[in-house]
């Protein structure tokens, strides 16, 4: 069992003032693994003062050093590869196939933005006006449990990119992931004071990053809930938010796909980390005249998912996350029960020779309807709801009768069609036939699943204030 008892603030690992004990619970057994002594308001205030410091003197970098420490963050994750995706598996329950793909997006982060870096232009001329991009300043990072360190290698990156300097609050389930990420870029010999981490609780680390005055800009990845209540604390110092928030995806199969590549396809998509993914297109939208076929194709793909052991490579759902995320989903399997939405495949319960964890049966509800709470409300866990469409027309009006807005499927044999019908979807990323990510696009939400964008030009600018000189 590991005891984790530091904070990280101005490269160095640093003895806590706050006292409180979280305990690390291994969500496929229940089994404790460790523990972390949280953080309280004086830690961050230290961290937050030594970021504030080392601002002073790293805004002043060039492309070309930020460059080097980008290179040189990655070298360091490079070689803990087995360690941070095992640490993934045992602490968060990330299947082996996503932790994978989550360990390449963390090394991507760095490549990508030196990418981005190469072609950046700071400074740019507006008809007579010369325009400075310049560092915004400290930025207070706050990361979810699901791909932690993910979320933290691109945010990370991206304000290297622009000369800021970070105080990390990460999920406080995820310390184990968290230490092995500090530990890499503690190696990566930074300057002080550039990256700062406090493990705490969002009611006390989390509250003093949004209220203090010297944090310019927080990037937040998390619940609508959450991230409404940071936009809230946030104005009254005028701090710059970038909120990637929940979301309830829709994906369109228009009439000439193949179906029977089209629904496998959809049905392992919404299982995307165990549900666990605020992109997962847990609204499956199907023709109505076809509605007997897709059930048919979506059933024998549903049985062929395989929940069990994170680590198994065959594994496509593990456990939820913890025992409180594990009750919300069983709350919503049965709401859609009571809905009387019509249970094709899973249900309540857990997988037979899976009681000791947190697992969840892969289920998939038809005949739902899009007022219906399984289809408004995001759930967080392997469950798709098929809902039917008339026509077109039909279809993208369910798919944008929602409150969120983050991704969008569509998929069809004709690309020009697919194309017209993505455009209409009110979703801040659209992929048509299939699952793609393009890490230099923008990616973030409209409508309440979020502000501002990450990835990219578009994700440094969001680091950056313009400056305008007028000669």
């Amino acid at each position: 069992m590991k005891r984790i008892d530091k904070a990280y603030i101005n490269g160095q690992f640093t003895e806590l003032h706050g006292k409180q004990i979280f305990d690390l619970i291994n969500p496929s057994n229940h089994e404790k693994i460790g523990e972390v002594i949280l953080g309280d308001e004086i830690d961050t205030r230290n961290a937050i003062a030594a970021a504030k410091k080392a601002f002073k003197t790293f805004s002043k970098t060039n492309v070309v050093e930020r460059i080097e420490i980008l290179k040189n963050l990655k070298k360091a994750v490079e070689k803990r590869e087995k360690e941070l995706i095992d640490a993934m598996i045992l602490e968060y329950g990330g299947t082996r196939q996503f932790c994978t793909i989550a360990y390449q997006n963390m090394v991507g982060a760095f490549d990508h933005m030196i990418e981005t870096l190469q072609h950046f232009e700071f400074e740019r001329k507006v008809g007579s006006t010369l325009v400075e991009m310049t560092s915004l300043g400290v930025v207070g990072i706050i990361t979810p449990w699901n791909s932690s360190n993910s979320f933290i290698c691109n945010k990370f990156a991206t304000a290297v990119a622009a000369g800021c300097t970070v105080v990390v609050k990460p999920s406080e389930m995820s310390a184990l992931q968290t230490q092995l990420i500090i530990e890499c870029f503690h190696e990566a010999a930074l300057p002080e004071g550039v990256f700062n981490v406090v493990n705490g609780l969002g009611n006390v680390v989390g509250n003093e990053i949004v209220n203090h005055p010297d944090i310019a800009k927080i990037s937040f990845t998390g619940s609508t809930r959450t991230g409404k209540m940071i936009a809230k604390g946030a104005v009254d110092s005028m701090k710059r938010v970038t909120l990637e928030l929940g979301g309830k995806s829709p994906n369109i199969i228009l009439d000439d796909a193949d179906f029977e590549k089209a629904i496998p396809q959809a049905v392992f998509g919404a299982y995307m980390n165990s549900g666990q993914a605020c992109i997962a297109p847990t609204r499956l939208l199907v023709p109505q005249s076809r509605l007997e076929e897709v059930n048919q194709l979506a059933k024998e793909a549903a049985l062929q998912v395989v929940v069990g052991d994170p680590a198994n490579e065959n594994t496509n759902v593990g456990p939820m996350v913890s025992e409180k995320q594990y009750e919300r989903v069983q709350h919503y399997i049965q709401v859609g029960l009571d809905e009387n939405a019509e249970l094709l495949v899973g249900g309540t319960g857990k997988p037979e020779g899976l009681e000791n964890g947190n697992f969840v049966k892969a289920t998939v509800f038809t005949n739902v309807r899009n007022d219906m709470r399984i289809a408004q409300e995001e759930i967080f866990g392997p469950v798709l709801s098929i809902i039917s469409y008339q026509n077109d027309e039909d279809a993208i009006a369910i798919a944008n009768d929602t409150l969120y807005g983050l991704a969008a499927y569509v998929t069809s044999s004709d690309e020009n069609r697919a194309l017209k019908v993505a455009s209409r979807i009110e979703a801040g990323r659209v992929c048509i036939n299939g699952f793609k990510h393009d890490p230099l696009a923008p990616f973030g939400g409209f409508k309440q699943s979020g502000i501002g964008r990450e990835f990219g030009a578009f994700g440094l600018e969001e680091y950056l204030e313009p400056k305008s000189i007028l000669v």
